[in-house]
């Protein structure tokens, strides 16, 4: 069976990179479709990709989790490459990235630089001790063990890709595809990959600190929404220590005259081990509204795999049974 393959460029002001970026994926997998996806440049990036040969298109709203949206919907193939239009990540892993993608059935592999070159190479260090804080924060919450967080380089089965909502508009989207796999227990891989620093007249378009707090707080939104009895809980407990420190004071009191002199600390514990008890049930009907979630996820997944294989088998006219891949 032929496999199609889709790298996905997204790109804002990138003139002095885009071109060598997909003369080099065009090298490498000669097959697939390059698609670039223009966010409102001003210097010619999608008239020199053009040039080059891929297939350009235009995204009008702001920021590359918008881009990466309309990739998503618009785009369809088996293994989506996706990767950033600065020349910073190197073509000649992808074709072993798609194949873990092909013949492994990974839903995403991380093209991990932080294994690798990255901590040499990058000469922003706030963005060094950022991208560890995230790593650390996003395994903690979220029980897992991904090796690169915010890299730009990745692959994608068709699977994560249309199933995957998309809520951030900007540099957040790599943290919520990240979170979305662990929550999902969706199949993740990860292959070190080098990482060069961009060239002399590039400009990130990341932001330390306003896009670093970005996606602290996407985290917690998404630690909110993916395990509300964690953290609801959380707060619950600490809501009943305060509620415990303040009554302990009134209650030593009580044991010693048998009166309650400091009534206003009295109510004020009770309102506090109210609030606790609310959050706690709070969390578990959250839980409870997750855990369906998740249920309809996995029906939805399990249906869209049929669908797909069962479009991939008539399209061959194969008879292999859906579910099974291998050399046709």
């Amino acid at each position: 069976m032929n496999y199609k393959t889709a790298v996905l460029i997204p790109c804002c002001n990138e003139s002095k990179t885009i071109g060598q970026v997909v003369d080099d994926f065009r090298r490498v997998l000669p097959e697939a479709d390059i698609y670039v996806y223009d966010n409102n440049s001003n210097d010619g990036t999608d008239r020199i990709a053009k040039e080059r040969g891929a297939i350009v298109r235009h995204e009008t709203r702001q920021g590359k989790g918008n881009v990466i949206r309309t990739m998503f919907r618009e785009i369809f193939a088996d293994c989506y490459i996706l990767v950033d239009g600065d020349n910073t990540y190197p073509a000649e892993s992808a074709p072993e990235m798609a194949h873990f993608v092909i013949e492994e059935s990974a839903d995403m592999v991380i093209g991990d630089r932080l294994s690798s070159t990255y901590f040499r190479e990058n000469k922003r260090p706030f963005h060094n001790t950022g991208n560890m804080l995230i790593r650390r924060l996003v395994n903690a919450f979220f029980k897992g063990s991904a090796t690169d967080i915010m890299t730009g380089y990745r692959a994608f089965s068709t699977r994560f890709v249309k199933t995957f909502p998309i809520l951030s508009g900007g540099f957040e989207i790599e943290t919520e595809m990240t979170i979305h796999a662990l929550d999902k227990n969706l199949l993740i891989k990860s292959l070190p990959v080098s990482y060069r620093d961009r060239p002399a007249g590039s400009v990130s378009k990341l932001h330390t600190f306003t896009d670093g707090i970005k996606i602290l707080i996407m985290i917690f939104n998404l630690f909110r929404c993916y395990k509300p009895l964690c953290f609801f809980g959380a707060a619950a407990l600490i809501l009943v220590l305060l509620a415990v420190i303040f009554f302990m004071p009134v209650l030593a009191d009580y044991v010693k005259t048998g009166l309650v002199p400091k009534f206003p600390t009295f109510i004020g514990s009770g309102i506090l081990a109210i609030f606790s008890l609310q959050s706690f049930v709070c969390g578990l009907i959250l839980d409870s509204i997750a855990k369906i979630e998740k249920k309809n996820f996995e029906l939805q997944m399990s249906l869209f795999i049929f669908q797909n294989e069962k479009t991939h088998l008539a399209s061959s006219g194969s008879t292999k049974p859906a579910g099974i891949k291998g050399n046709a």
